[in-house]
């Protein structure tokens, strides 16, 4: 399935190694806005090759729209939009045409499919993220029309984690880190994996404000069930967290419930979402990457033919999907909730009156 969402859903397509990559985004209100110095300065937070944090291939990421928009507003039809690859070296990755790399999709994918692009991954590759991103940037210029605004940042690498959450600094940290107090050592950790030809896992978490009351489809597509499908789908995600997440299983009813009073929730241990439900309070979700598996040191593994065989990887990775995976989760939770916004439309017959009437 190459398709996310109901109402407001979007497809993509391309491989990391061939001519393009894309997406094609659909259910888009007409009359929308479209802004597309913002896309492209999504895509920028999010593109490789920015600094020694990050993978060292180079790619613009130039975003191209090719339908659904006239005169800067969306048409109601399918927006289009294509981001063509610049900077690939395939044969960086001749040496594993035979070669299953651990922690990849190349086993699965072959046993799957029968058949297997291996530059960079083909379809499996991370790089197909960006056309998620260009999507999620039209979802959040909805979103910012009705006043909800959706952040990310990084909390932990290699177990180093924050304890100042300040949404504000992201931007102007090269991991997108939130405590300032620990970005350094957060840092060092990534370059030290980096000199070893390794690489470290981290966390991101996503905060959603101003969602109103009232959203998700239960039972089958709750809020927060359609939120970690979401995340799962981005490349090494292993875990997401609504709320408190793990650590609710270690309280209480008494200590996890959030009273209520008539100015609100006077706690926010459920992460804004009860039942599957917005409750109108913030959404926050921790989203967890397992580190890279591309690493440069010699590894088992089997060939195609069934063969035991030592290999160690070239080419160019980051030493910590986490950082630039933050920017991804954040698209996509802006994406969930614009499918949400609309499907909540005609829940109630006051909802479509009011529309028709």
């Amino acid at each position: 399935m190459n398709r996310f969402g109901i109402r407001f859903s979007f497809t993509t397509f391309g491989e990391s190694h061939g001519k393009a990559i894309g997406c094609v985004v659909d259910g888009v209100p007409a009359g929308l806005a479209i802004d597309e110095d913002y896309i492209q300065g999504e895509l920028d937070r999010r593109k490789p090759g920015q600094n020694a944090y990050a993978t060292a291939r180079k790619e613009a990421d130039a975003v191209e729209i090719l339908s659904g928009v006239f005169e800067g507003k969306s048409t109601g039809t399918p927006i289009a939009m294509v981001i063509y690859n610049t900077n690939q070296k395939s044969k960086d990755y001749s040496n594993i045409k035979d070669v299953f790399r651990p922690g990849h999709a190349d086993f699965t994918y072959r046993h799957k499919y029968g058949i297997r692009d291996y530059r960079g991954g083909g379809r499996a590759s991370a790089r197909e993220t960006a056309a998620r991103v260009a999507a999620g940037a039209v979802a959040k210029l909805m979103l910012r029309e009705l006043g909800i605004t959706v952040r990310s940042g990084i909390t932990e690498i290699a177990g180093i984690a924050a304890k100042i959450y300040d949404f504000d600094r992201v931007a102007a940290s090269e991991i997108y880190a939130l405590d300032p107090d620990v970005e350094q050592a957060q840092k060092d950790a990534i370059l030290e994996a980096k000199g070893r030809h390794d690489s470290v896992g981290g966390v991101a978490q996503v905060r959603i404000d101003g969602l109103p009351a009232g959203l998700g489809e239960p039972l089958y597509y709750k809020l927060d069930a359609v939120l970690a499908d979401a995340m799962m789908g981005i490349n090494a995600v292993k875990a997401v967290e609504i709320g408190d997440g793990l650590q609710s299983v270690r309280l209480r009813g008494s200590e996890n419930n959030d009273p209520i009073r008539k100015t609100g929730f006077e706690s926010n241990h459920s992460g804004g979402i009860l039942g599957g439900i917005s409750n109108g309070d913030e959404v926050r979700l921790n989203v967890y990457f397992k580190p890279t598996p591309s690493i440069f040191q010699e590894q088992h593994t089997l060939t195609t033919h069934d063969e035991e065989v030592d290999f160690a990887l070239k080419g160019r990775h980051d030493p910590c999907v986490a950082v630039r995976g933050s920017v991804v989760c954040e698209a996509m939770a802006a994406l969930v909730c614009a499918d949400m916004l609309l499907l909540n439309m005609g829940r109630t017959m006051e909802g479509v009156t009011r529309y028709y009437k």
